[in-house]
């Protein structure tokens, strides 16, 4: 019976198969993760400040011929199901068995690391496909001398729009052609930060409808919203937090392939990481207060619907009372006897009744 819940707390902190691996040598390469896409490719962008060559195939070899050493080569994998692809693309550019075995694995914690004359930097790419549910998807860089690879699990990705300014022409729109590979690493990492701002509004936008349901009208549902919520907050936090430590280690200037006009554009990336930060511990607290607000709401209606059947309780002990007493069945009553005996009690019952309720609220109990 507790099968279940293990499965569910292994998912929440990133263990999809956590025997996969078990007794494998270090840099045994084993996809680690949910197949997305059926579908592996391989994109070239090679450029320089005058041109621009563009490069698609199914077969690395077919791209890796096209690389040019006197441009910047953006080399794109798609699919990391595909083993073989991401194999031999790692015995082109001499990666470290480790690393390749990082790139697999797609539960891994942001991070930042360098290999001899590579930089490896891994981290989470978030979606908001629905109102209801954020997926993600890692993404990992290796950036070199004049190349950087990225490593994606599907198709689709949130650089079109910078591919688009790459294609661009003109002296004034041209300040990515005219860098290196280190700041095309800087524009991908910031478009991927700039993304979390999105999630986060989605996730206000949801807290602010929550605060209105607890409010207004609690139910189970809202229960379970709430703490649906807080599962993806914590997943959120454990994909950002890292991401502080890999940016600062960039921005110490600890690697000598980001150049030192390029570090204040890393930093600027650094600030928004800490602010995505601070307004994820915001909303957590708001989260955690949304729970309280539930418990309390829920208390608060109960109590309400304890205060209306205790007064009515109360009204009826005196016309039990008179009720009962005119029950008995002695022989001699006068009452019993009377004329208007039975109206009379009617009265006295409902003049009863009338003056409890205005002294009720006048105590303000109603």
């Amino acid at each position: 019976m507790q099968l279940p819940r293990i499965n569910k707390l292994t998912k929440l902190i990133g263990i999809k198969n956590p025997k996969a691996k078990a007794g494998m040598p270090p840099g045994t390469l084993i996809f680690m993760g949910d197949k997305l896409t059926e579908k592996s490719q391989v994109d070239l962008i090679s450029y320089d400040s005058q041109d621009i060559i563009e490069f698609c195939s199914k077969s690395s070899e077919d791209v890796l011929e096209q690389l040019n050493s006197g441009k910047v080569n953006w080399v794109n994998i798609d699919g990391l199901h595909n083993v073989k692809l991401i194999e031999e693309i790692g015995e082109h550019f001499k990666l470290h068995p480790l690393l390749m075995e990082d790139v697999l694995n797609t539960e891994h914690r942001p991070k930042a690391e360098e290999y001899q004359e590579q930089i490896f930097f891994t981290l989470k790419t978030l979606y908001n496909l629905t109102d209801e549910n954020i997926t993600y998807e890692q993404i990992s860089f290796v950036l070199g001398k004049d190349y950087l690879l990225s490593f994606q699990e599907k198709e689709g990705d949130l650089f079109e729009g910078f591919r688009d300014r790459l294609r661009q022409t003109g002296t004034g729109k041209n300040r990515a052609r005219s860098r290196g590979a280190d700041y095309l690493f800087y524009r991908l990492i910031d478009t991927i930060v700039d993304s979390y701002y999105i999630i986060l509004e989605k996730v206000g936008e949801r807290i602010d409808i929550l605060e209105d349901e607890v409010y207004d009208e609690p139910t189970k549902k809202t229960l379970h919203d709430i703490q649906q919520l807080k599962r993806e907050l914590i997943f959120l936090r454990k994909s950002v937090y890292p991401l502080r430590e890999a940016l600062s280690k960039i921005t110490k200037g600890e690697y000598h392939l980001i150049k030192k006009d390029t570090l204040p554009f890393f930093s600027d990336v650094y600030d928004h990481t800490i602010h995505v930060i601070e307004t994820l511990e915001t909303y957590r607290d708001l989260v955690t207060n949304l729970t309280d607000m539930y418990m309390t709401s829920i208390s608060n209606k109960m109590n309400e619907v304890m205060k209306v059947l205790t007064i009515m309780a109360t009204i009826f002990i005196p016309l039990t009372f008179i009720a009962g007493v005119y029950g008995m069945n002695f022989q001699h009553m006068p009452e019993l006897n009377w004329k208007y005996g039975y109206p009379a009690v009617w009265g006295i019952m409902i003049a009863t009744s009338i003056a409890m309720i205005i002294y009720f609220k006048r105590k303000k109990w109603l």
